[in-house]
Order: C-alpha cells, then sequence, then structure tokens
C-alpha cells in the first residue's frame, strides 16, 4: 500500500503467491529468478508493470503477483491478475514449467526440496532460516492471498482491525484449498494454515494465537504485540535484521508504515476470477461491520480470542461445515434467536445482500462466488474427488486439471 494515508476501504492490495512446477511431473522447480531474469533482461527481484508486478518470495518455487498501486476498485483485478498469469505460463513454458495453483504442493519434501531465494533481500531470509529453519511445510509449502487495507489514522485503524478480526476465522470456509501433504489427505481442510500457525512456534509472540490481541490504537499494538515479539526475536537476531513490522505473522498484520492492514489467511485459489471473488466478499462484510450496520464498534472491539479461536481452529479442519456457538459473536453479524450456526450458512446470509454490485447476479464476482458457497471450498471439491488414499498418478491428473484451471481462468469443479 500507499505511504501516503488513504482512508478506509479507498483502496485496496491484492498479492497472490503461486508454485512453480515442472510441466510434465509438476515437482516443484527452484527457477524463479530465472523467469523474472527472462522477462527483465537481467536478474531481479521483481518486474513492475501498470497495474500488476511480479516479485520473489522466500524460496525460489514460488512467485507472487500484486497490485502495483493500492487499486482504487476490486473489479478489474481478476482480469489484470490472469493476464500476468498468462505471461508467467509463458515464459516458464520456455523453462518447461508452469504455474500451480492451491496453497500447498501436494507432494512437495520441503527437506529435500527447498530452495531459499539467494538473491536480493536475502540476508532476511536467511536469518528466518538459521533461527526458524525453513525446511518445513509452513515456511517452503505455503501459497496465499494477502487483502490490504488502508486506514488514515488510530480512530480507521481501530474500526478496521476491529473488524479484521471478527472475520478472520470465517474465512477458511471460503478459501480453504490445502487437503493435502506430502501425497496425504491430512484430515484438515486447511493444512496451510494449520501449518503456519506452528511455524515460528520457537518464539511463539510471533504468530501467538493467529487471531490477533484486543489492540486498537499504534500504541496498543506497539505495547501488545510488537515489544513482546522484539524482545523474544533478540536473543536469536542480535543485529536486528527482523525486528520489524513484517516480524508479525499473525492472521492479520498492521503495517503502520504504510497505514494498512495486511490479512494472511487466506489460501490461494485455482484462478484469480475465485480469489478476488472472495476478496470481494470479504471487504462488503467488513464494510458493513466498520459501517457498524449491525453492532457498534465498541461491541466489535470487546470480543476476546477465544471465541474466535474456537471458530478459527474448527474451520480449519472442516472448513465450511465448522460451526459458531458464541451468541456474543453471532450477534456482531447480526444474528440473533440462533443457538449455533454453521460457517456455511454464516456466509450464504451475509452473501444474500451485498453492497458490491458484483457479487449480485450478474456480476463478475456472483459465479465463482455461487461456486464457492454451493459447492464448499476447494478443498472440499478436491477431496470429494481425490477419496482417502489417492495414488500419485490420481494426484497429478487432478492438479493438472487445477493448473489448466490458473492458465484459463476458470472454476474447477471436479467430475
Amino acid at each position: 500500500m500507499s505511504h501516503s494515508p488513504l482512508s478506509l476501504f479507498s483502496a485496496f492490495g491484492i498479492e497472490l503467491e503461486y508454485m512453480l512446477v515442472d510441466a510434465q511431473s509438476l515437482d516443484v522447480r527452484p527457477i524463479a529468478d530465472q523467469v523474472l531474469q527472462l522477462e527483465a533482461g537481467k536478474l531481479v527481484s521483481d518486474v513492475e508493470f501498470e497495474d500488476i508486478s511480479w516479485s520473489n518470495e522466500l524460496v525460489l518455487h514460488v512467485l507472487e503477483l500484486k497490485t502495483t498501486s493500492p487499486a482504487p476498485s476490486l473489479a478489474p483485478v481478476a482480469q489484470q491478475m490472469q493476464s500476468q498469469v498468462r505471461r508467467v505460463n509463458e515464459l516458464a513454458g520456455q523453462l518447461g514449467a508452469r504455474l500451480m495453483p492451491t496453497a500447498m504442493h501436494p507432494w512437495m519434501d520441503p527437506l529435500q526440496e527447498m530452495r531459499l531465494w539467494p538473491h536480493d533481500y536475502s540476508p532476511v531470509y536467511e536469518c528466518f532460516n538459521r533461527i526458524f529453519d525453513c525446511r518445513g511445510h509452513g515456511w517452503a509449502n505455503l501459497q496465499s492471498m494477502h487483502i490490504n487495507l488502508p486506514f488514515a489514522n488510530d480512530a480507521e485503524f481501530g474500526k478496521l482491525h476491529a473488524a479484521v478480526r471478527l472475520v478472520l476465522p470465517l474465512l477458511p470456509a471460503l478459501a480453504a484449498s490445502s487437503p493435502l501433504m506430502e501425497g496425504r489427505i491430512t484430515g484438515q481442510l486447511d493444512s496451510r494454515l494449520e501449518t503456519y500457525r506452528l511455524n515460528s512456534r520457537k518464539i511463539p509472540s510471533i504468530a501467538a494465537r493467529v487471531i490477533p490481541e484486543r489492540a486498537f490504537t499504534q500504541a496498543e499494538y506497539n505495547t501488545c504485540i510488537f515489544e513482546p515479539m522484539f524482545r523474544e526475536i533478540a536473543p536469536h537476531d542480535p543485529e536486528g535484521i527482523l525486528r520489524d513490522e513484517f516480524l508479525n505473522a499473525r492472521g492479520a498484520i498492521a503495517r503502520f508504515s504504510r497505514g494498512a492492514i495486511e490479512i494472511r489467511v487466506i489460501d490461494v485459489q485455482e484462478c484469480p476470477a475465485a480469489d478476488l471473488a472472495i476478496a470481494r466478499v470479504v471487504v462488503d462484510v467488513l464494510k458493513r461491520l466498520a459501517a457498524e450496520a449491525w453492532t457498534p464498534t465498541e461491541d466489535q472491539q470487546l470480543i476476546e480470542i477465544e471465541p474466535l479461536e474456537t471458530v478459527f481452529l474448527d474451520a480449519i479442519v472442516r472448513g465450511e461445515q465448522a460451526v459458531i456457538r458464541d451468541r456474543q459473536l453471532l450477534a456482531q453479524f447480526g444474528i440473533s434467536g440462533e443457538a449455533e450456526l454453521s460457517l456455511k450458512e454464516l456466509w450464504q446470509y451475509l452473501a444474500d445482500h451485498p453492497e458490491d454490485d458484483g457479487l449480485r447476479p450478474g456480476g463478475g464476482a456472483h459465479g465463482p462466488l455461487r461456486t464457492i458457497l454451493n459447492e464448499g471450498p476447494l478443498a472440499r471439491r478436491i477431496s470429494a474427488e481425490l477419496g482417502t488414499r489417492p495414488s500419485r498418478g490420481v494426484l497429478q491428473n487432478v492438479y493438472r486439471q487445477l493448473c489448466d484451471c490458473l492458465a484459463a481462468g476458470q472454476m474447477w469443479t471436479g467430475r
């Protein structure tokens, strides 16, 4: 996001991470630097275009596509991303590779296959690797969509952070796309989040409980989150390389230097149309929460971590079948008189009367969102196709279909 103060929901930043894999075997290919070099004509860590830019990530088999500047509307972003997917695939094809979607590679062995980005910014990556050993799935095998949302001052931050905390636990119900790890069905629809929430447990304050603490001013955030985190990392990082906002690994992180909150718990989908449908319904609900459509901000800020974490952990495993049983939490979304509600039921209710025209019948995001709401998140659809003990051949067939969906910009529904 921009350094200049942008007000609530006046602009948006979207980041999509994809795997580079062999075009035939679909094994990971650590060639992100080569793809970037083919486009730029020299070794670079990012390539900037007018709407969407490309950049490296921690590991060499991942490439990120992101909005170049804060986008005033999410409406055109899906097509802009899809255009860049086509270009990356053209270049990767010259190297015998292609892009693969979903949040985890289904059979990657990170102990053997992880390769850190060795170029610009490598001291940061090497520091992370030295402290945490990044040869685990929680570092080397996870691809997500990040949504960046601006705030102009402390009051807007407090309003936005309260709303974001409430929505975070609901997101795996829409976005889970990682039911596999090392060729096996894990029993969790969002295996990425399960590994992500544990990847920095050596220093617990970095990810904490993923759901952020009740901090609604910059001063509170410094006291509750940054200061404990920096104290804990200091003995492991005497040079202070990681003493920065980016160290924070909660499910949503405040970037005060940019005036933005970054949501990080959304698995990447089979195509940008699906990602942006999710982004648009999430933003639509956040707008209504921030506008106090159902409850005052003060009430939203009272919700503790515990009820949010309960739903979040359930959603990691069961996705849209997870259940909210906390009446105070349900009330924040205008639900009264219900003892419990599944996340599928809640999202269907929230999506019924959106403010975003693109989410309504005939809108560009309506079709992809309805596929997700009606047929379940991508992980549910993948699991139904694979059964309980899929062979490598079956996995390759399904994930080749998913690569084709990404290349063509199409939703995947299995058979």
